[in-house]
């Protein structure tokens, strides 16, 4: 299960004693078990942070978050979060960078490393376990960092522009990657990008955020049959339709 209910979120950051910077201004919305959702909108608008705030990193002012009708106050093994950054320990092996969420359970060595091999072989690096960071790609290593997420077993994965540093070649093999651990695997998956081609390719629906103070400004259904072909009208067509709406939210807050 992985349905997570947004109620009215609101977050502000103090600034000093007489002024604060409202970031996020009452979200509400639903997101559906096993859906894949993309957040874009405008540069600052709000997106890492809400990220932060389903990830019980963060707190709203006002409102909650609900996963799987429990309220997410704090950090847990229920949410998965993967970075653009790819924070991986770089003293340890891959087997062992999957591997540290069962330790830190406190899971068995041969069970919890049964386990990261299972992982590792489901995002394609089985002859890279004895690897070490350093040795791998910056592809392989945003692998490793979703197979570590994923050993887990969250029911909700957070992804912040996680392909945002790769080459556009890399890009695209990830995002084939990801779609094919999706649809394998079944997750929730939230998924924060600056690229709308990014969105329309992944995504079941696409949420815009407003400019500062985020606000949901519209919802797209992405209802183009998988595998999308990145060349087709209907793809186009969605692709410019966002990135309009993204570009009138500049335009209005003055940024352009």
């Amino acid at each position: 299960m992985g349905e997570v209910i947004l109620s009215d979120v609101s977050r502000r950051f103090i600034r000093d004693d007489k002024n604060f910077l409202v970031a996020l201004d009452s979200i509400s919305l639903t997101i559906r078990d096993d859906e894949l959702v993309s957040l874009v909108g405008p540069s600052g608008c709000g997106k890492t942070t809400l990220l932060r705030i389903i990830a019980g990193l963060d707190h709203p002012d006002t409102g909650a978050i609900y996963l799987d009708g429990k309220r997410i106050t704090e950090p847990g093994p229920q949410v998965g979060m993967v970075f653009q950054e790819y924070s991986l320990f770089p003293w340890r092996n891959v087997l062992d960078n999957v591997a540290f969420g069962q330790e830190m359970k406190n899971i068995g060595k041969s069970e919890r490393y049964k386990l990261a091999e299972k992982y590792i072989d489901l995002v394609g690096l089985t002859p890279f376990t004895y690897c070490y960071p350093y040795e791998l790609s910056g592809g392989m290593r945003q692998r490793v960092a979703i197979a570590r997420a994923l050993a887990n077993d969250p029911d909700l994965l957070l992804m912040d522009e996680p392909f945002g540093a790769l080459d556009a070649q890399t890009r695209n093999m990830m995002q084939k990657e990801l779609l094919r651990i999706w649809e394998k695997k079944k997750k929730t998956i939230i998924f924060v990008t600056h690229s709308v081609d990014e969105a329309v390719y992944l995504s079941d629906r696409i949420i815009v955020l407003s400019t500062r103070p985020g606000r949901i400004s519209t919802i797209f259904e992405v209802v183009i049959p998988r595998p999308r072909d990145r060349t087709s009208q209907e793809f186009a067509t969605l692709r410019r339709d966002v990135l309009k709406l993204i570009d009138e939210h500049d335009t209005a807050s003055g940024k352009v």
